[in-house]
């Protein structure tokens, strides 16, 4: 049986639509995914939504609605992002499911088991849209004397009887998790926030509310419900059918990586493997906080601030592999970065379309006009021919794995880019068309071997941009059980070949974009 790996994005608050910055994360995670199902994994990928809460049951009733009702709106948004962005998830978990609400139950009961939860009462600054408790010491002023989260949003007062979990009691056991698992938190720049947060001393946490109801109700304790976060980071067990013991869980669990922004790596570093090692559960291989896609200016986008673009009206403009292609490459995975209409065009345009969308319709083109449409004979490879063969094989099988290994996924295109280039400069120096007049075989064998590399590029390309390269390898009839990184590295080309496979008329694969149009004060639209 394939190796497993288990990845998931962060689970998504759904009290506004979906903006840039969750498409950027769910690509990501996707890219991620797809690239190990390449490697011949069996992948679980989880995403979904995180319905509950006071800042969800005040959205919803501020828009006088029921809030089920409302999360059931708002949590369609979120599918239909993962449908328009061709995010190839295994599982999409509600947290308003009924499954989820049993694994959260047993998730609290061996907590509760190991003796780590006890009834007091909490009186301290919460941040209703951080959904997060601060200490005194983690706040700033604001105007008007407003007090202000480290996330920069307002936070109140608020005392009620809770649930405690002893976080207190975990701080040694973390510590020495991040002492000997270094990689369990990325980039390195998280990792320290993390260590300086934890050394600062913990305090037990308030995992319980009594001023609303929305949420998994607290077995046994009438009135109470859980902390949202709580409930939220149980998505990651209740999306492989957690507690069932005949379920996935059995065979994906722990995660391999938790894939989420920078602004929860607290939650996901801190409180999550605090919660698992209290119930006797397996940790995670890696939490990765990545950056913000910002917004002009360098602002965050948000709701609360009005900038937020919206990802699907995004992909109708550019499409939906530019688009992707765009997040990865552009940024730094794990950095901050920002975006603008003239940037997609301008990387788009220069790689997608005039690099590898011209490369493949150049060389399809004349396989089409001076083959008859068959796929041209190899009359033996010259020490040109193997370097191109050696520089692409390298490129797929060593440097964008290790890439990807490292999740540094902006070097995963620039390596596959180099590839692309390696193959531009070949059919420049080779000049196919004018061996046409003087030499047939040596023709033949040059586009053979453009042929054969330009599929493999698909292939090693095709996490990133899944449509596109499909597209590709369906006009140069790459059977599906080649389109793997072990199947399109083999000898696949010469049974191809002599099947008598004709080509189809090539099509251009990557349309030049174009600058949208502009408002009457200037500003792209």
């Amino acid at each position: 049986m394939s190796d497993p790996f288990y990845i998931t994005t962060a689970i998504a608050y759904p009290n506004g639509k979906p903006h840039i910055g969750h498409a950027y994360e769910a690509v990501a995670t996707d890219v991620i995914a797809r690239f190990h199902r390449l490697m011949g994994r069996d992948v679980r990928f989880v995403t979904g939504t995180d319905e509950h809460g006071l800042k969800m049951a005040q959205t919803a009733r501020d828009a006088g609605r029921d809030t089920l009702e409302f999360a059931d709106e708002m949590s369609g948004y979120f599918r239909d992002m993962c449908s328009k962005l061709n995010i190839s998830y295994d599982v999409f978990m509600r947290t308003s499911d009924a499954r989820h609400h049993a694994a959260s139950i047993a998730l609290w009961q061996a907590m509760e088991a190991s003796g780590d939860l006890y009834l007091d009462r909490y009186e301290g600054w919460y941040s209703v849209r951080d959904e997060a408790y601060y200490g005194e010491e983690e706040l700033t002023e604001g105007e008007g004397g407003v007090k202000l989260s480290p996330q920069g949003t307002p936070v109140e007062w608020t005392a009620e009887e809770s649930w405690f979990f002893r976080l207190s009691k975990y701080q040694d056991p973390l510590l020495a998790l991040y002492r000997d698992r270094p990689e369990f938190i990325r980039p390195e720049s998280r990792r320290n926030e993390v260590l300086r947060f934890v050394e600062g001393g913990l305090k037990d946490l308030s995992v319980s509310r009594t001023s609303f109801d929305w949420g998994v109700r607290v077995p046994g304790s009438p009135g109470h419900v859980m902390y949202v976060w709580v409930d939220a980071l149980t998505t990651y067990l209740s999306g492989l059918g957690y507690p069932e013991k005949d379920s996935d869980y059995s065979r994906f669990w722990p995660a391999n990586i938790h894939i989420i922004g920078k602004d929860i790596v607290r939650f996901h570093a801190v409180y999550w493997p605090a919660f698992l090692m209290s119930a006797g559960l397996p940790l995670p291989g890696q939490v990765f906080g990545h950056g913000f896609l910002l917004a002009r200016g360098g602002e965050k986008m948000s709701k609360s601030l009005g900038n937020v673009v919206d990802p699907i009206a995004l992909a109708d403009q550019f499409g939906v592999d530019p688009l992707r292609y765009f997040f990865l490459r552009e940024v730094s995975f794990g950095q901050d970065g920002s975006y603008s209409p003239q940037a997609i065009v301008n990387r788009c345009n220069a790689e997608l379309a005039n690099s590898f969308g011209n490369l493949a319709q150049r060389t399809l083109s004349q396989i089409f006009k001076n083959c008859d449409a068959y796929l041209p004979a190899v009359h033996g490879h010259n020490a040109d021919d193997a370097a191109l063969f050696a520089d692409i094989d390298r490129i797929i099988g060593e440097t964008m794995p290790t890439a990807f290994g490292e999740l540094a996924l902006s070097q995963v295109i620039e390596a596959w880019m180099s590839g692309v280039f390696a193959c531009n400069a070949y059919i420049d120096a080779q000049a196919p068309w004018t061996l046409k007049k003087t030499d047939i075989n040596r023709m033949e064998t040059v586009l053979a071997t453009l042929y054969i590399s330009i599929a493999q590029l698909a292939v090693a390309i095709s996490p990133v941009i899944p449509a596109s390269a499909d597209l590709l390898l369906d006009q140069m009839g790459i059977p599906p059980e080649y389109r793997n990184l072990a199947g399109i590295r083999g000898h696949w080309y010469s049974p191809l070949a002599e099947s008598g496979f004709r080509l189809e008329q090539p099509s251009g694969l990557f349309p030049r974009l174009e600058l949208p149009t502009t408002d009457d004060q200037g500003d792209d639209i």
